[in-house]
């Protein structure tokens, strides 16, 4: 017993120790949104310091910044609400109705995460255009297109882990559903869905943890009505003098994180259970 104890605490004392590691940077930001300029330069660094939350008030009193946030909120929740439910509905169909060359056509959906986003951003500019041009649908620096956009780009992910869910859920309930003449409308979203509301929320937090800091993509084909955050910090990184403002970058940067770290807070047992059992075969 003695040594299954002094185990579980050096498991425990590592696993703080990477999580305390991992912390730091977001600490050291904290930190530095809440120090004067100068304090942010002093060598050797302040650990001791009066807090002022003049960088953030400045930070957000900026013209731009309150719009970038609606963009960012916006564009980020709608675009993977839609994505969740579309995923969602994708996910049963391959679960459910066993399709010729399923497992290839979940390949080719996986596969286009593994695109690196500087290698999709000129195909993507171009089909843009095409459409402008043949449709007369205006997509590049629109809301519209770039809400698209990061649906269609988080709908391949959120497909393989709800499926991963739906195949656990076994199809005696929807059986049971159909023969006690349920529609099969009502047997997806009264019966199945309750189910894996663990794998829905692990999608639209996964997703949306993408969208919110995407930038290439809103940086080139988006325009002033659709510019996020990440492209805040970025043309505001250099002040007028030519120098890194790090007090902009720490107050913007330490308001960005807010929202995801308040829904992985109070989500984080739904994202533990999607990590994990979105990739386990079996009824439930």
């Amino acid at each position: 017993m003695p040594h299954t104890t002094t185990q579980t605490r050096l498991y425990y004392a590592i696993l703080w120790f990477v999580a305390i590691l991992f912390f730091l940077p977001v600490f050291w930001i904290i930190l530095a949104a809440l120090k004067t300029p100068s304090d942010i330069l002093a060598i050797p660094p302040k650990f001791v310091f009066t807090p002022t939350l003049d960088n953030i008030i400045k930070t957000v009193s900026a013209p731009n910044t309150i719009p970038y946030f609606i963009n960012s909120i916006f564009l980020s929740l709608g675009s993977v609400l839609v994505a969740t439910v579309v995923s969602f509905l994708g996910a049963y169909a391959f679960s459910r109705y066993h399709f010729r060359a399923t497992n290839f056509l979940m390949f080719l959906l996986l596969s286009t995460r593994m695109v690196p986003a500087a290698a999709a951003i000129v195909p993507v500019f171009q089909m843009f255009n095409a459409m402008e041009r043949g449709l007369g649908i205006p997509m590049r620096s629109t809301a519209l297109g770039v809400f698209l956009l990061y649906a269609s780009f988080s709908i391949p992910f959120s497909i393989w882990i709800l499926k991963g869910f739906i195949d656990g859920v076994s199809q005696r309930f929807d059986e049971t559903g159909l023969v006690n003449g349920a529609s099969r409308l009502h047997v997806i979203f009264r019966v199945v869905l309750p189910q894996v509301w663990p794998g829905i929320i692990a999608a639209f937090i996964f997703n949306l943890i993408f969208v919110w800091n995407e930038f290439l993509f809103n940086f080139i084909l988006g325009g002033r009505t659709t510019q996020m955050i990440p492209y805040a910090l970025a043309v505001g990184l250099v002040s007028a003098g030519g120098n890194i403002d790090w007090a902009f970058v720490a107050s913007l940067s330490t308001a960005y994180v807010l929202l995801p770290v308040i829904m992985i807070f109070f989500f984080q047992k739904y994202l533990l259970v999607g990590m994990t059992f979105g990739t386990v075969r079996g009824e439930v």
